[in-house]
């Protein structure tokens, strides 16, 4: 996993052009009460009493600036912030959390972003909820039924054989093959009707697609599924996925509706970064936007980001899931089953639903769509991704299904803050490309997200270590 630190040496370098900076800006009658701190007490106690006050107004003027109050982002500033440091978190948008989002308008906790505390044992997102007391619910794997095209019910037992068809496939992939390929163009060359198997095809898209956010055509054959995950059954939040973001921010100094437009950095002599209300000045900037904003440049770095850090900017898929969320006056469907699958067409439409009976008293099936499908299906107004939902329901459930009366729809694609769910090991990608982010920018630029991380790519618990690792590297150097 990546840690986001490097050596105890350059650690030592990084203090000393801090230490450096400093006395420079005191001999220049400017110095500020963040270098006041990095300086330490004797060099402070042999200055002379004359030293100007700061010409910048003190919320302008940080040890460290946070850019995003997603969870990353608000991880590395609590951290910060309990250690002592002066802090600010700039968020682009009205609200923290990032893509931990929860809309209670159906009645019930509809997760706009993040859903799941996925493999919960060990998991660092189920200990911050178990501080919070909020408690959590096991939404099981075994409970299914998914039905063909025709909407005939597939027996488990074909679904289970199947699974196992498909674990012996991947392994063959993984012994087969020295050079990266599409997962797609491997799983051919490997078991050439596999693609042609309408239960197989569904669990490549269901399960594969939407575990990493990508359609096989683009994920890596050798990497897509090398990262790490921990143990357990995986869980929801019945109060809501948004009480854990929430809880991380409270107390913390965030700028809301403060879009970063610009980051002006020096080798060891801080960052000032442009936004719509304010110029921000700092010794380091944590930058925790989602790679799709990254990739579309909206922030501009002055000067460029090195070439190694961009490449992995440009080169990490990014991909997206679309939910719909659909409730009913009365539930059509065994409300103790807690998924229902669909061998749609084309791959990834609609192909997996969650009942919302098992944890909620409200009649909601949250409808998913996954792999190429979401770019189509972000681009329809409300009623027709509606009615191209309801399709997949009614082939399943009979054609006098009912129209809902309420729905909830998500487009990460669409949302210019974000502009994807999250990242994926594109064919080409290695985990380097992820684990360079751990790599500061001329000691003073560090990121953070779950893209910054191959162990955990993709992840709420990902992104919220590397925020953890940001800040300790940050604070180590600030210790000096």
């Amino acid at each position: 996993m990546a840690t986001c630190s490097v050596g105890n040496g350059e650690d030592e370098t990084l203090g000393k052009m801090k230490r450096e900076r400093t006395r420079r800006s005191y001999e220049n009658g400017n110095a500020t009460r963040r270098q006041i701190l990095k300086i330490g007490a004797g060099a402070a106690l042999a200055l002379p009493l004359t030293v100007p006050r700061p010409a910048k107004a003190q919320n302008e003027d940080f040890d460290v600036i946070v850019i995003g109050a997603g969870i990353s982002g608000l991880a590395a500033a609590r951290r910060l912030n309990e250690l002592g440091f002066s802090v600010v978190v700039l968020e682009a948008t009205s609200q923290v959390g990032g893509r931990i989002r929860t809309d209670w308008s159906l009645g019930a906790p509809f997760e706009v972003g993040a859903g799941w505390i996925h493999r919960p044992d060990g998991n660092p997102i189920s200990r911050l909820a178990a501080d919070i007391g909020a408690p959590t619910a096991v939404t099981p794997d075994e409970s299914f039924q998914v039905f063909a095209k025709d909407g005939q019910a597939i027996p488990a037992s074909v679904i289970e054989a199947k699974y196992f068809d498909l674990e012996r496939l991947y392994t063959r992939i993984d012994t087969t093959f020295d050079k990266d390929q599409p997962l797609s163009d491997a799983i051919r060359r490997v078991s050439k009707g596999s693609l042609q198997d309408p239960v197989l095809r569904w669990m490549m898209s269901a399960y594969t697609e939407f575990s990493t956010g990508a359609p096989v055509e683009k994920l890596s054959a050798y990497y897509f599924d090398e990262d790490d995950e921990y143990d357990g059954a995986d869980v929801v939040l019945p109060g809501g996925y948004d009480q854990i973001p929430k809880s991380l921010a409270d107390g913390l100094d965030i700028r809301r509706n403060t879009l970063v437009e610009s980051i002006e950095y020096e080798e060891g002599n801080g960052a000032a970064v442009h936004t719509s209300k304010a110029t921000f000045e700092s010794s380091f900037v944590i930058c925790t936007v989602p790679l799709g904003v990254l990739k579309k440049r909206i922030i501009t770095f002055d000067p460029p980001l090195p070439k190694a850090h961009q490449k992995s900017i440009d080169e990490i898929g990014f991909g997206s899931v679309t939910k719909l969320a659909l409730k009913f006056e009365r539930a059509f469907w065994p409300e103790g089953t807690q998924y229902f699958g669909y061998m749609s067409e084309p791959k990834g439409r609609w192909n997996y639903f969650v009942n919302y009976r098992t944890i909620s008293p409200e009649n909601i099936l949250l409808g998913v769509s996954v792999g190429d499908y979401p770019f189509v299906a972000e681009k329809m107004s409300d009623a027709d991704m509606i009615a191209d939902c309801m399709s997949a329901l009614r082939a399943m459930f009979g054609q006098n299904t009912p129209e809902p009366i309420g729905h909830l729809a998500t487009r990460w694609s669409e949302d210019p803050h974000t502009l994807g769910a999250y990242s994926y090991t594109a064919v080409g990608n290695t985990p380097a490309d992820f684990d360079r982010f751990a790599t500061p920018v001329a000691n003073t630029i560090l990121f953070a997200g779950e893209h910054t991380t191959f162990d955990f790519h993709g992840t709420v618990h990902g992104a919220y270590l590397s925020g953890l690792a940001a800040a300790d590297r940050v604070q180590r150097a600030l210790a000096k």
